[in-house]
């Protein structure tokens, strides 16, 4: 579907429509969105799976989503949800969750038993959601990989076609960071599982350049692959004609200099490098650091550093207020262990850049991440604590400013208007 088709099927727009419209205006798709992660999720892959699901609705399609109570990132179901099977419309969509088993330490071989709790708990009422509402087009979420088959199969006895968002490459990203250490037969069923299941789909969109060179290196035909990268709300996230009230609310004044990591607190994120900067820099009286969010590695990093002066832990901090809480520090910075930057284009980069603050992102030469921001953010290698406090350091010294606005292209395409639009485009 075109954008201005979508654009004929706004409500608020009448008069765009054709004379014969009682004749000419298709019937409205059957859809539904299978994924373990969704709305009110406000981090990472849940906020997307939210946003396009309500997208989708708001435009006329009938939309049910398979998923779970929200509990990503700290790994816990969040207040006003329970862990049990619920059925509801929100926001004009059908929303049926499933349990899963939680853990709030997510760790090693417990990073598979979430996803694979999820895959048998959700596996009867996806195959029935299928089978009873003959959907135009089922669309998958990853992560996880793990729910796909049961999806595949169903679609397969309705006709419906198979649409998969790869938001993670979950099987490289689990072995990059270690969370399924070096078992050479665990790696081989891992990636056997992957090439099939993938293999098993009409269409695959995925959220950066690199990750679609590597779904072609796993067999899948570019001409089925799409890219849409995840985007931002430029009309929520721009940057302030005032200072932010969390300075002062903070304790911060215009002569401290803020570094703000905010986002999920898991391994992949490489936080113990920047938090080593910030051991480097604990003589350093107005260079202060807050890490806002949650994740199953925090209560470890605030164990190991918690005895650092110039540095702050804080909860997620409400939707309302983040552009206010993004427009607070004087630097935001987007560290990644070595070998994440190819897989994935983190998502909280937008906003980031939406803010008009300066950005450091820790990334190797030629990886898309620092191909992407080379001349918009300051980029170091990954792993190199004190490169990273020398950098901030040099940053300090230059004193507060808004980084040069060099970004409308990129912002135009990270904006969420021209992602839902292109994405319905696929569906």
């Amino acid at each position: 579907m075109s954008t201005t088709a979508l654009e004929n099927l706004d409500e608020s727009k009448p008069a765009r429509l054709p004379v014969q419209s009682a004749t000419r205006v298709r019937a409205k798709r059957r859809i539904i969105v299978y994924g373990m992660n969704y709305a009110p999720e406000i981090a990472g892959v849940g906020k997307y799976t939210g946003e396009i699901a309500e997208h989708l609705a708001a435009v006329g399609e009938d939309v049910t989503v398979v998923t779970t109570p929200p509990h990503y990132p700290g790994w816990k179901v969040q207040p006003g949800y329970r862990n049990r099977y619920s059925s509801a419309i929100e926001n004009g969509v059908r929303v049926i969750r499933v349990p899963l088993v939680l853990k709030e330490r997510m760790a090693g071989i417990w990073r598979l038993v979430a996803p694979l709790s999820f895959a048998i708990s959700s596996a009867p009422i996806a195959f029935w959601q299928i089978l009873r509402r003959r959907p135009d087009t089922v669309f998958c979420i990853e992560p996880t990989l793990f729910a796909a088959p049961v999806a595949q199969m169903a679609a397969k006895l309705v006709g419906a076609q198979t649409v998969l968002h790869v938001q993670d490459l979950e099987v490289d990203a689990a072995f990059a960071v270690g969370h399924l250490g070096e078992k050479g037969w665990l790696k081989k069923l891992g990636y056997g599982f992957e090439r099939l299941t993938l293999r098993g789909f009409d269409r695959i969109i995925t959220i950066s350049n690199r990750m679609a060179e590597k779904l072609v290196e796993k067999g899948i035909p570019d001409y089925r692959l799409s890219v849409i990268r995840n985007w931002v709300d430029l009309s929520h996230i721009y940057p302030m004609r005032v200072t932010s009230a969390y300075r002062a609310e903070l304790g911060f004044t215009d002569n401290d200099f803020v570094v703000l990591y905010s986002g999920n607190i898991g391994a992949k994120q490489g936080l113990n490098v920047l938090l080593d900067a910030a051991e480097w820099l604990k003589d350093e009286k107005r260079i202060h650091f807050v890490i806002a969010g949650e994740g199953p590695v925090k209560p470890e990093l605030k164990t190991r550093y918690g005895h650092l002066d110039n540095v702050r832990f804080l909860p997620f901090q409400p939707y309302a207020r983040l552009n206010e809480f993004l427009n607070m520090p004087d630097l935001h910075v987007l560290p990644q262990e070595r070998g994440a930057a190819d897989l994935v284009l983190p998502s909280k980069l937008g906003g980031m850049l939406a803010s008009g603050r300066r950005v450091l992102v820790t990334a190797d030469e030629n990886t898309e991440l620092a191909v992407f921001v080379e001349d918009v953010a300051t980029v170091v290698s990954p792993g190199n604590a004190e490169g990273m406090a020398s950098a901030i350091k040099q940053m300090q010294v230059e004193g507060r400013h808004d980084r040069p606005i060099t970004l409308a292209d990129r912002l135009e395409s990270l904006s969420r208007e021209f992602g839902l639009s292109l994405l319905s485009d696929k569906l």
